[in-house]
Protein backbone atom coordinates (compact mmCIF):
# COMPACT_ATOMS: atom_id res chain seq x y z
CA UNK A 1 0.00 0.00 0.00
CA UNK A 2 1.37 3.42 -0.97
CA UNK A 3 1.93 6.25 1.49
CA UNK A 4 -0.96 8.17 -0.06
CA UNK A 5 -3.32 5.22 0.43
CA UNK A 6 -2.17 4.78 4.04
CA UNK A 7 -2.69 8.49 4.69
CA UNK A 8 -6.19 8.32 3.17
CA UNK A 9 -7.11 5.36 5.36
CA UNK A 10 -5.81 7.17 8.45
CA UNK A 11 -7.90 10.25 7.65
CA UNK A 12 -11.04 8.12 7.28
CA UNK A 13 -10.65 7.05 10.90
CA UNK A 14 -12.96 8.64 13.46
CA UNK A 15 -10.08 8.99 15.88
CA UNK A 16 -7.74 10.74 13.44
CA UNK A 17 -10.38 13.21 12.31
CA UNK A 18 -11.25 14.13 15.88
CA UNK A 19 -7.61 14.57 16.88
CA UNK A 20 -7.00 16.89 13.92
CA UNK A 21 -10.04 18.95 14.96
CA UNK A 22 -8.73 19.22 18.51
CA UNK A 23 -5.25 20.20 17.30
CA UNK A 24 -6.59 22.88 14.96
CA UNK A 25 -8.86 24.37 17.63
CA UNK A 26 -6.06 24.31 20.22
CA UNK A 27 -3.67 26.07 17.82
CA UNK A 28 -6.25 28.77 17.14
CA UNK A 29 -6.90 29.29 20.87
CA UNK A 30 -3.19 29.51 21.67
CA UNK A 31 -2.52 31.94 18.83
CA UNK A 32 -5.55 34.14 19.64
CA UNK A 33 -4.49 34.42 23.28
CA UNK A 34 -0.79 34.97 22.58
CA UNK A 35 0.98 38.33 22.17
CA UNK A 36 0.50 37.80 18.43
CA UNK A 37 -3.30 37.50 18.67
CA UNK A 38 -3.81 40.52 16.41
CA UNK A 39 -2.11 38.71 13.54
CA UNK A 40 -4.55 35.81 13.96
CA UNK A 41 -7.49 38.21 13.63
CA UNK A 42 -5.86 39.82 10.60
CA UNK A 43 -5.44 36.41 8.97
CA UNK A 44 -9.08 35.48 9.52
CA UNK A 45 -10.27 38.72 7.94
CA UNK A 46 -8.18 38.64 4.76
CA UNK A 47 -10.64 39.05 1.87
CA UNK A 48 -10.28 36.77 -1.15
CA UNK A 49 -12.42 36.43 -4.27
CA UNK A 50 -14.27 38.56 -6.83
CA UNK A 51 -16.92 41.05 -5.75
CA UNK A 52 -19.37 39.67 -8.32
CA UNK A 53 -21.96 37.29 -6.83
CA UNK A 54 -20.74 38.54 -3.42
CA UNK A 55 -17.78 36.17 -3.53
CA UNK A 56 -15.34 38.63 -1.96
CA UNK A 57 -15.33 36.71 1.33
CA UNK A 58 -12.94 36.62 4.26
CA UNK A 59 -10.89 33.48 4.83
CA UNK A 60 -13.08 32.77 7.85
CA UNK A 61 -16.20 33.01 5.67
CA UNK A 62 -14.70 30.81 2.95
CA UNK A 63 -13.99 28.17 5.58
CA UNK A 64 -17.54 28.34 6.98
CA UNK A 65 -19.39 28.67 3.66
CA UNK A 66 -17.31 26.64 1.20
CA UNK A 67 -15.05 24.19 3.02
CA UNK A 68 -17.76 23.23 5.49
CA UNK A 69 -20.06 22.47 2.55
CA UNK A 70 -17.84 19.45 1.90
CA UNK A 71 -18.48 18.20 5.43
CA UNK A 72 -22.22 18.78 4.97
CA UNK A 73 -22.06 16.78 1.73
CA UNK A 74 -20.79 13.85 3.82
CA UNK A 75 -23.65 14.49 6.28
CA UNK A 76 -26.25 14.53 3.48
CA UNK A 77 -24.73 11.42 1.97
CA UNK A 78 -24.89 9.59 5.32
CA UNK A 79 -28.50 10.69 5.76
CA UNK A 80 -29.42 9.22 2.38
CA UNK A 81 -27.66 5.96 3.17
CA UNK A 82 -29.33 5.70 6.58
CA UNK A 83 -32.81 6.34 5.14
CA UNK A 84 -32.33 3.89 2.25
CA UNK A 85 -30.21 1.11 3.73
CA UNK A 86 -29.57 1.90 7.40
CA UNK A 87 -31.24 2.23 10.79
CA UNK A 88 -33.60 5.00 9.70
CA UNK A 89 -35.25 2.70 7.14
CA UNK A 90 -36.97 0.69 9.88
CA UNK A 91 -38.96 3.00 12.15
CA UNK A 92 -39.24 0.40 14.90
CA UNK A 93 -35.45 0.15 15.17
CA UNK A 94 -34.88 3.87 14.73
CA UNK A 95 -37.58 5.21 17.05
CA UNK A 96 -35.42 5.33 20.21
CA UNK A 97 -32.44 7.27 18.77
CA UNK A 98 -34.76 9.44 16.66
CA UNK A 99 -36.89 10.52 19.63
CA UNK A 100 -33.74 10.86 21.74
CA UNK A 101 -32.29 13.20 19.11
CA UNK A 102 -35.47 15.29 19.03
CA UNK A 103 -35.53 15.61 22.82
CA UNK A 104 -31.80 16.36 22.69
CA UNK A 105 -32.65 19.40 20.58
CA UNK A 106 -35.68 20.65 22.50
CA UNK A 107 -34.25 20.51 26.03
CA UNK A 108 -30.95 22.38 25.33
CA UNK A 109 -32.82 25.05 23.33
CA UNK A 110 -35.28 25.44 26.20
CA UNK A 111 -32.48 25.83 28.76
CA UNK A 112 -30.79 28.48 26.61
CA UNK A 113 -34.05 30.44 26.18
CA UNK A 114 -34.59 30.40 29.96
CA UNK A 115 -31.21 32.05 30.48
CA UNK A 116 -31.77 34.67 27.78
CA UNK A 117 -35.43 35.36 28.52
CA UNK A 118 -36.33 38.98 27.79
CA UNK A 119 -33.28 39.69 25.60
CA UNK A 120 -34.30 39.26 21.96
CA UNK A 121 -30.78 39.68 20.62
CA UNK A 122 -29.30 37.11 22.99
CA UNK A 123 -32.19 34.69 22.41
CA UNK A 124 -31.29 34.51 18.72
CA UNK A 125 -28.64 31.94 19.65
CA UNK A 126 -31.13 29.29 20.79
CA UNK A 127 -29.92 26.96 18.02
CA UNK A 128 -26.31 26.93 19.24
CA UNK A 129 -26.56 24.15 21.90
CA UNK A 130 -28.82 21.86 19.85
CA UNK A 131 -26.11 20.38 17.61
CA UNK A 132 -23.89 17.38 18.32
CA UNK A 133 -20.44 17.34 16.70
CA UNK A 134 -20.43 13.87 15.13
CA UNK A 135 -16.69 13.95 14.36
CA UNK A 136 -15.64 14.89 17.89
CA UNK A 137 -18.16 12.60 19.60
CA UNK A 138 -17.21 9.54 17.57
CA UNK A 139 -13.51 10.35 18.05
CA UNK A 140 -13.87 10.49 21.84
CA UNK A 141 -15.83 7.24 21.78
CA UNK A 142 -13.07 5.63 19.70
CA UNK A 143 -10.39 6.80 22.15
CA UNK A 144 -12.04 5.84 25.47
CA UNK A 145 -14.38 3.04 24.42
CA UNK A 146 -12.35 0.40 22.61
CA UNK A 147 -14.29 -2.40 24.33
CA UNK A 148 -17.73 -0.84 24.53
CA UNK A 149 -20.50 -2.67 22.63
CA UNK A 150 -20.63 -1.87 18.92
CA UNK A 151 -24.33 -1.10 19.38
CA UNK A 152 -23.41 2.03 21.34
CA UNK A 153 -21.49 3.47 18.38
CA UNK A 154 -24.41 2.64 16.08
CA UNK A 155 -26.81 4.36 18.51
CA UNK A 156 -24.58 7.45 18.58
CA UNK A 157 -24.25 7.49 14.79
CA UNK A 158 -28.02 7.26 14.27
CA UNK A 159 -28.59 9.93 16.92
CA UNK A 160 -25.97 12.20 15.32
CA UNK A 161 -27.37 11.71 11.81
CA UNK A 162 -30.86 12.77 12.96
CA UNK A 163 -29.29 15.58 15.00
CA UNK A 164 -27.44 16.79 11.88
CA UNK A 165 -30.66 16.71 9.87
CA UNK A 166 -32.41 18.84 12.49
CA UNK A 167 -29.43 21.23 12.62
CA UNK A 168 -29.52 21.61 8.83
CA UNK A 169 -33.24 22.44 8.97
CA UNK A 170 -32.65 24.91 11.82
CA UNK A 171 -29.97 26.71 9.80
CA UNK A 172 -32.06 26.73 6.61
CA UNK A 173 -35.27 27.96 8.29
CA UNK A 174 -34.20 30.13 11.21
CA UNK A 175 -30.72 31.40 10.31
CA UNK A 176 -31.28 32.49 6.75
CA UNK A 177 -31.62 36.16 5.85
CA UNK A 178 -33.53 37.59 2.90
CA UNK A 179 -34.05 34.91 0.24
CA UNK A 180 -33.44 35.60 -3.45
CA UNK A 181 -36.09 33.50 -5.19
CA UNK A 182 -34.45 33.78 -8.63
CA UNK A 183 -31.40 31.91 -7.33
CA UNK A 184 -33.52 29.12 -5.82
CA UNK A 185 -35.51 28.81 -9.09
CA UNK A 186 -32.25 28.64 -11.08
CA UNK A 187 -31.02 25.98 -8.66
CA UNK A 188 -33.79 23.54 -9.60
CA UNK A 189 -32.54 22.56 -13.10
CA UNK A 190 -28.97 22.31 -11.81
CA UNK A 191 -29.99 19.86 -9.10
CA UNK A 192 -32.21 18.01 -11.59
CA UNK A 193 -29.22 17.56 -13.92
CA UNK A 194 -27.12 16.26 -11.02
CA UNK A 195 -29.89 13.84 -10.00
CA UNK A 196 -30.24 12.63 -13.61
CA UNK A 197 -26.54 11.87 -13.83
CA UNK A 198 -26.79 9.94 -10.56
CA UNK A 199 -29.48 7.67 -12.01
CA UNK A 200 -26.89 6.20 -14.36
CA UNK A 201 -29.25 5.73 -17.34
CA UNK A 202 -29.09 7.00 -20.91
CA UNK A 203 -26.45 9.69 -21.38
CA UNK A 204 -25.28 9.23 -17.81
CA UNK A 205 -24.65 5.51 -18.42
CA UNK A 206 -22.78 6.25 -21.65
CA UNK A 207 -20.69 8.85 -19.86
CA UNK A 208 -19.84 6.43 -17.04
CA UNK A 209 -18.91 3.70 -19.54
CA UNK A 210 -16.64 6.00 -21.56
CA UNK A 211 -13.14 7.05 -20.64
CA UNK A 212 -14.24 10.67 -20.43
CA UNK A 213 -13.52 12.03 -16.91
CA UNK A 214 -16.91 12.40 -15.23
CA UNK A 215 -15.60 15.13 -12.90
CA UNK A 216 -15.51 17.51 -15.89
CA UNK A 217 -19.31 17.23 -16.02
CA UNK A 218 -19.95 17.10 -12.27
CA UNK A 219 -17.63 19.91 -11.19
CA UNK A 220 -19.54 22.73 -12.99
CA UNK A 221 -22.84 21.43 -11.55
CA UNK A 222 -21.37 21.33 -8.04
CA UNK A 223 -19.90 24.84 -8.40
CA UNK A 224 -23.19 26.18 -9.80
CA UNK A 225 -25.15 24.59 -6.93
CA UNK A 226 -22.92 26.21 -4.33
CA UNK A 227 -22.87 29.63 -6.02
CA UNK A 228 -26.65 29.72 -6.48
CA UNK A 229 -27.24 28.64 -2.90
CA UNK A 230 -24.82 31.33 -1.71
CA UNK A 231 -26.55 33.93 -3.88
CA UNK A 232 -30.00 32.87 -2.64
CA UNK A 233 -29.27 33.93 0.94
CA UNK A 234 -29.74 30.39 2.28
CA UNK A 235 -26.53 29.30 3.99
CA UNK A 236 -24.24 27.86 1.34
CA UNK A 237 -23.48 24.69 3.31
CA UNK A 238 -27.03 23.51 2.51
CA UNK A 239 -25.78 22.99 -1.05
CA UNK A 240 -23.58 20.19 0.26
CA UNK A 241 -26.54 18.56 2.00
CA UNK A 242 -28.70 18.65 -1.13
CA UNK A 243 -25.99 17.13 -3.31
CA UNK A 244 -25.32 14.45 -0.69
CA UNK A 245 -29.00 13.52 -0.47
CA UNK A 246 -29.17 13.17 -4.28
CA UNK A 247 -26.36 10.59 -4.39
CA UNK A 248 -27.36 7.13 -5.65
CA UNK A 249 -27.00 4.43 -2.97
CA UNK A 250 -27.65 1.36 -5.13
CA UNK A 251 -25.20 -0.44 -7.42
CA UNK A 252 -25.84 -0.92 -11.14
CA UNK A 253 -24.65 -3.91 -13.12
CA UNK A 254 -20.90 -3.78 -13.52
CA UNK A 255 -20.35 -1.46 -10.54
CA UNK A 256 -18.30 -2.70 -7.61
CA UNK A 257 -19.60 0.05 -5.32
CA UNK A 258 -22.44 2.56 -5.49
CA UNK A 259 -21.69 6.26 -6.11
CA UNK A 260 -22.67 7.31 -2.57
CA UNK A 261 -20.12 5.04 -0.90
CA UNK A 262 -17.49 5.77 -3.55
CA UNK A 263 -17.89 9.53 -3.07
CA UNK A 264 -17.72 9.19 0.71
CA UNK A 265 -14.63 7.00 0.46
CA UNK A 266 -12.87 9.52 -1.78
CA UNK A 267 -14.00 12.74 -0.09
CA UNK A 268 -13.98 11.85 3.60
CA UNK A 269 -10.18 12.27 3.93
CA UNK A 270 -10.52 15.80 2.52
CA UNK A 271 -13.43 16.60 4.82
CA UNK A 272 -11.76 15.22 7.96
CA UNK A 273 -8.18 16.13 7.10
CA UNK A 274 -8.70 19.58 5.59
CA UNK A 275 -12.22 21.07 5.66
CA UNK A 276 -13.07 20.53 9.33
CA UNK A 277 -9.62 21.39 10.78
CA UNK A 278 -9.38 24.58 8.69
CA UNK A 279 -12.89 25.61 9.74
CA UNK A 280 -12.02 24.88 13.37
CA UNK A 281 -8.82 26.90 13.08
CA UNK A 282 -10.60 29.87 11.53
CA UNK A 283 -13.51 29.83 13.99
CA UNK A 284 -12.04 28.68 17.30
CA UNK A 285 -9.74 31.62 18.07
CA UNK A 286 -11.50 33.17 21.06
CA UNK A 287 -9.45 35.64 23.10
CA UNK A 288 -10.29 35.04 26.77
CA UNK A 289 -9.60 38.57 27.96
CA UNK A 290 -12.31 38.50 30.64
CA UNK A 291 -12.93 34.93 31.74
CA UNK A 292 -15.09 36.03 34.65
CA UNK A 293 -17.33 38.01 32.30
CA UNK A 294 -17.80 34.88 30.20
CA UNK A 295 -18.84 32.73 33.15
CA UNK A 296 -21.46 35.27 34.26
CA UNK A 297 -22.83 35.98 30.77
CA UNK A 298 -26.34 34.50 30.22
CA UNK A 299 -25.49 33.52 26.63
CA UNK A 300 -22.41 31.53 27.66
CA UNK A 301 -24.25 30.01 30.63
CA UNK A 302 -27.21 28.98 28.47
CA UNK A 303 -24.96 27.38 25.89
CA UNK A 304 -22.75 25.62 28.42
CA UNK A 305 -25.60 24.20 30.48
CA UNK A 306 -27.57 23.43 27.33
CA UNK A 307 -24.73 21.25 26.07
CA UNK A 308 -23.77 19.64 29.38
CA UNK A 309 -27.15 19.25 31.09
CA UNK A 310 -29.64 19.72 28.26
CA UNK A 311 -28.16 17.09 25.98
CA UNK A 312 -27.80 14.57 28.81
CA UNK A 313 -31.37 15.03 30.04
CA UNK A 314 -32.86 15.34 26.56
CA UNK A 315 -31.15 12.36 24.92
CA UNK A 316 -31.21 9.93 27.87
CA UNK A 317 -34.66 11.05 28.99
CA UNK A 318 -36.07 10.86 25.46
CA UNK A 319 -34.66 7.36 25.00
CA UNK A 320 -36.05 6.18 28.34
CA UNK A 321 -39.50 7.65 27.72
CA UNK A 322 -39.63 6.03 24.28
CA UNK A 323 -38.99 2.59 25.77
CA UNK A 324 -41.71 3.16 28.38
CA UNK A 325 -44.40 4.87 26.30
CA UNK A 326 -44.20 3.64 22.71
CA UNK A 327 -42.60 0.22 22.97
CA UNK A 328 -39.14 1.12 21.73
CA UNK A 329 -36.11 -0.72 23.01
CA UNK A 330 -32.36 -0.35 23.19
CA UNK A 331 -29.98 -3.07 22.03
CA UNK A 332 -29.76 -5.93 24.56
CA UNK A 333 -25.97 -5.54 24.74
CA UNK A 334 -26.36 -2.03 26.22
CA UNK A 335 -27.17 -0.95 29.74
CA UNK A 336 -28.73 2.38 30.63
CA UNK A 337 -25.48 3.66 32.11
CA UNK A 338 -23.94 3.16 28.64
CA UNK A 339 -26.73 5.24 27.14
CA UNK A 340 -26.21 7.94 29.80
CA UNK A 341 -22.51 8.15 28.97
CA UNK A 342 -23.30 8.35 25.27
CA UNK A 343 -25.93 11.03 25.97
CA UNK A 344 -23.32 13.12 27.75
CA UNK A 345 -21.05 12.63 24.76
CA UNK A 346 -23.78 14.19 22.59
CA UNK A 347 -23.09 17.44 24.47
CA UNK A 348 -19.97 18.00 22.37
CA UNK A 349 -21.29 20.67 20.03
CA UNK A 350 -18.23 22.08 18.36
CA UNK A 351 -18.45 22.35 14.55
CA UNK A 352 -22.11 23.10 13.82
CA UNK A 353 -22.51 24.99 17.11
CA UNK A 354 -19.71 27.38 16.09
CA UNK A 355 -21.33 27.80 12.68
CA UNK A 356 -24.71 28.70 14.22
CA UNK A 357 -22.88 31.03 16.64
CA UNK A 358 -21.47 32.95 13.68
CA UNK A 359 -24.96 33.17 12.16
CA UNK A 360 -26.61 34.20 15.45
CA UNK A 361 -24.47 37.22 16.40
CA UNK A 362 -22.95 38.69 13.22
CA UNK A 363 -23.10 42.25 14.54
CA UNK A 364 -22.20 41.82 18.22
CA UNK A 365 -18.57 40.87 18.72
CA UNK A 366 -18.79 40.60 22.51
CA UNK A 367 -21.82 38.31 22.41
CA UNK A 368 -20.18 36.30 19.63
CA UNK A 369 -17.02 35.75 21.67
CA UNK A 370 -18.97 34.83 24.81
CA UNK A 371 -21.09 32.40 22.81
CA UNK A 372 -18.01 30.73 21.34
CA UNK A 373 -16.50 30.49 24.82
CA UNK A 374 -19.72 28.83 26.00
CA UNK A 375 -19.42 26.28 23.18
CA UNK A 376 -15.83 25.50 24.12
CA UNK A 377 -16.45 25.22 27.84
CA UNK A 378 -19.66 23.22 27.48
CA UNK A 379 -18.16 20.85 24.90
CA UNK A 380 -15.03 20.33 27.00
CA UNK A 381 -16.99 19.59 30.19
CA UNK A 382 -19.33 17.23 28.30
CA UNK A 383 -16.35 15.41 26.77
CA UNK A 384 -14.62 15.00 30.14
CA UNK A 385 -17.75 13.77 31.95
CA UNK A 386 -18.59 11.38 29.13
CA UNK A 387 -15.01 10.08 29.07
CA UNK A 388 -15.20 9.32 32.79
CA UNK A 389 -18.48 7.40 32.51
CA UNK A 390 -17.57 5.56 29.32
CA UNK A 391 -14.05 4.89 30.59
CA UNK A 392 -15.48 3.14 33.65
CA UNK A 393 -17.84 1.15 31.44
CA UNK A 394 -14.99 0.31 29.09
CA UNK A 395 -13.01 -1.11 32.03
CA UNK A 396 -16.09 -3.12 33.04
CA UNK A 397 -16.38 -4.68 29.59
CA UNK A 398 -12.64 -5.36 29.50
CA UNK A 399 -12.88 -7.26 32.80
CA UNK A 400 -15.86 -9.14 31.42
CA UNK A 401 -13.73 -10.25 28.46
CA UNK A 402 -15.61 -8.28 25.81
CA UNK A 403 -14.10 -8.29 22.35
CA UNK A 404 -12.26 -5.17 21.25
CA UNK A 405 -14.29 -2.91 18.97
CA UNK A 406 -11.98 -1.54 16.29
CA UNK A 407 -12.62 1.83 14.66
CA UNK A 408 -14.33 0.58 11.49
CA UNK A 409 -13.21 3.36 9.15
CA UNK A 410 -13.99 2.61 5.50
CA UNK A 411 -12.98 -0.32 3.39
CA UNK A 412 -11.12 0.36 0.18
CA UNK A 413 -13.20 0.42 -2.97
Amino acid sequence: MSRTARLGDALRSDKTGGLLLIAAAALALIWANSPWGASYESLRHITVGPASWHLDLTLEAWAADALLALFFFIVGNELKQEFVNGQLRDLKKAVVPVVAALCGVIVPAGIFLLFTLGDSEASAGWGIPVATDIAFAIAVLAVVGSRLPAALRLFLLTLAVVDDLIAVLVIAIFYTGGVELWALVALVPVLAAFAYLQRGHGFAASLAASRFPTWIVYLPLIAATWMLMHASGVHATIAGVLLGVLMRTTKHEGETVDPAHRAEFNLRPWAMGMALPVFAFMSAGVAFDGFGAVLTDPVAQGIGLGLVVGKLVGVAGGAWLTTKLVGGHIDPSLSWIDVIGMSQLAGIGFTVSLLITELSYPNNDEMLMHAKAGVFIGSLVAAVLASVVLGVRNAHYRRAGAHKVVDPGFEST
